[in-house]
């Protein structure tokens, strides 16, 4: 699973060149390597401090990241690189294309020889106060505990301040997901669904639901005597499934976006076509249908698909006893079985995205390149 989100807050700064399209290129990659950008500042025109030079133009980001302090500081050090600084060997302040700082990550303290979080001078730097008043002005620094607002009203440098009139263009605009009102992700067993709709769900403020399989009392019993318990086990699922959508999609939330869910209803049916005998599914299918007319739709529909040997390493890696005896032709049935749905739908609104070789768990890279394959 994800690890949990942290909030970062970066400062950024330029006085050569085209500082403004700097900035910008900095920002652009700061989302797609270390995290999802909540907030941009201002972007104010500020004096060289400490040295001769031309002004500034400095800004500050409010960043949701999963990375460790010490990836932070590797990603915003290679940014730099790659955008052309050049650091002075002697520790003097010089000009720069670009420069990145780390003020803050959540209330972490850090004081190492590479890395020192919260940032040491921050206190004495109006351009770094300013614009972290303008992201959040009541966070807290976790050493003094004095807000940004009072940090800015007591800090001791009176640099003169110009607000540009000029906004950075945030990229997480490309990733409209708000504009679905309800969002399915599917896959066949051990494709990655929960995963990517939690990690959805945490970085667009969505309603997240998870199926309830942990919930299921039939679900091992089923592995170890199929014949048995498939048909308690599939209609157990079907009654929860339905309750579950029913009341959890229909239920306005206020305070999210949109509603996502690592699954739809309709797998109840595939599930119970590879699972039941001819007789049982007949009657099933009756039951479902009844069922699946009244809920609701998804406005997209994404099917995960991995290779059969890639999903059974997922399966091993994640260590559930009651799946240790799932085979590869069982997987094959499932998946033909998502094949012949996709088939019958609108293709409109479904999205296929193979992401045999890809972790969107681990690379941001490959998150985002999934993004974009579901918006298409």
């Amino acid at each position: 699973m994800s690890k949990p989100l942290q909030h970062l807050y970066l400062s950024l700064g330029s006085n050569m060149g085209n500082k403004f399209e700097h900035l910008q290129e900095a920002v652009d990659h700061i989302f797609e390597e270390i995290g999802g950008i909540e907030k941009i500042s201002n972007v104010y025109r500020t004096p060289a401090l400490g040295f001769e030079g031309e002004d500034f133009l400095n800004c500050a980001l409010w960043v949701k990241t999963r990375l460790s302090a010490n990836k932070i500081l590797s990603a915003v050090l290679d940014i730099e690189k790659r955008m052309g600084r050049k650091r002075s060997k002697t520790g003097e302040y010089v000009s720069r294309i670009i420069d990145i700082d780390i003020l803050f990550l959540d209330d972490l303290q850090q004081q190492t020889k590479k890395l020192k979080i919260p940032h040491p001078e921050l206190e004495h730097r109006r351009f770094v106060l300013q614009p972290m008043a303008d992201v959040q002005p009541q966070f807290e620094h976790p050493g003094s505990g004095k807000n940004m607002i009072r940090l800015l009203a007591e800090t001791v440098d009176d640099s003169v301040l110009e607000k540009q009139s000029k906004w950075l263009r945030n990229p997480r605009k490309d990733f409209d997901l708000a504009r679905f009102n309800y969002i399915a992700i599917e896959g066949n067993i051990g494709a990655g669904k929960t995963s990517l709709a939690s990690k959805l769900a945490d970085d667009f403020n969505a309603k997240l639901i998870l199926e309830r399989f942990k919930d299921n009392p039939f679900l091992p019993k089923f592995y170890q005597d199929p014949t048995r318990y498939a048909f308690s086990l599939e209609m157990s699922f079907l009654a929860d499934r339905y309750q579950q959508l029913l009341e959890d999609i229909t239920q306005f939330d206020l305070f999210k976006d949109c509603v996502i869910a690592d699954y739809e209803v309709y797998k109840s049916l595939i599930f119970a076509k590879v699972t039941l005998a001819e007789e049982e599914y007949n009657l099933y299918k009756k039951l479902f249908h009844l069922m699946y007319k009244e809920l609701p739709r998804p406005d997209i529909y994404v099917y995960l698909y991995q290779d059969t040997e890639k999903l059974l390493e997922n399966i091993r890696k994640r260590g559930r006893s009651y799946e240790k005896d799932i085979g590869a032709e069982y997987l094959k049935k499932i998946n033909d079985g998502y094949f012949e749905f996709i088939k019958t739908q609108h293709e409109a609104n479904m999205r296929i995205i193979d992401i045999t070789g890809r972790d969107f768990v681990k690379n941001r890279k490959d998150y985002l390149w999934l993004l974009r394959e579901m918006l298409g």
